[in-house]
């Protein structure tokens, strides 16, 4: 994360991506390494990073979105042009509010605590891994938890296309992959083929996700002044219809998918007995 960051600060949006996603890693482990109020003043400081790099990630998002359908060939170029110098300008802006949120956080402070927090408690060595049974079965409880959540995020979602609802399982899938995703390098749990399933409905309800907040900022755009005449307006119109049909179509492969998530959200929700009795720390946090 620390890596990446200064060059997310630059204007980079591949690294800014990455410091985004090991931002989210590392607020999924910090509740296993720290607790207390050092701990939680810890979560809180990661979390103030990725809420402060969010915003550009979204227009960077957006941008690909509009390089991808204009590869196409197919889209309308007029809206297309507009919506990127839109959003261009747009991430200008806010890339240098979000440099100076970044900068009031002390990454060095953040980084040497995130380090001690790793070190700390009793572990031993298997196969070149360092394990620590307490942390390894807190680590398993918390993923059962987040299945538990991820179940319901999808029962209440049913088979209807309702955005809202849909955009609480893709959190919920996002929260439950990390989650495997540590527990699997804390002990290393054979776990490939349900992260698997995770990535692919996390890859599926985000593109989704993604043209409906681009959706959003076509409507934006008709309703300003930055529609500059009533072809450029009837552009975003066709623009708008193609991407709530892709919506409807990506939505179409979730459908298909969610039998397995299910399964998935199932087998991890089962955790040994010997963990019952142990405290998922953290397991709340956004």
């Amino acid at each position: 994360m620390t890596r990446s960051l200064p060059g997310a600060q630059r204007g980079d949006p591949h690294l800014l991506y990455q410091a985004r996603v090991a931002s989210r890693r590392l607020r999924e482990a910090l509740p296993l390494l720290t607790r207390g109020a050092r701990g939680r003043k810890l979560e809180r400081t990661v979390r103030r990073l990725t809420r402060a790099l969010g915003p550009v990630r979204e227009l960077d998002v957006a941008l690909e979105t509009l390089e991808a359908l204009t590869a196409g060939g197919d889209a309308p170029r007029g809206a297309i042009a507009k919506l990127r110098q839109v959003v261009r300008e747009e991430r200008q802006r806010l890339h240098v509010e979000m440099c100076a949120r970044v900068g009031r956080i002390d990454l060095d402070k953040l980084r040497r605590r995130a380090a001690a927090a790793a070190s700390r408690g009793p572990s031993q060595t298997t196969g070149g891994r360092m394990r620590d049974p307490e942390r390894i079965a807190g680590a398993r409880l918390r993923a059962a938890r987040r299945a538990v959540r991820l179940r319901e995020a999808v029962e209440n979602a049913a088979g209807i296309y309702l955005p809202d609802r849909l955009h609480e399982v893709r959190v919920a899938v996002k929260k439950l992959r990390y989650a495997m995703e540590v527990s699997r390098e804390l002990g290393g749990s054979r776990g490939e083929a349900r992260i698997g399933t995770l990535k692919e409905a996390q890859d599926l309800l985000g593109r989704m996700h993604d043209h409906e907040v681009l959706i959003a900022r076509v409507r934006g755009v008709q309703g300003s002044s930055k529609a500059p005449n009533l072809r450029v307006s009837a552009d975003l119109d066709r623009l708008v219809r193609r991407l709530e049909t892709e919506c409807r179509q990506i939505h179409g492969l979730y459908v298909t998918l969610r039998k397995k998530l299910l399964a998935v959200c199932d087998r991890t929700a089962t955790v040994p007995e010997t963990t019952a009795g142990i405290a998922a720390p953290g397991a709340s946090a956004a």
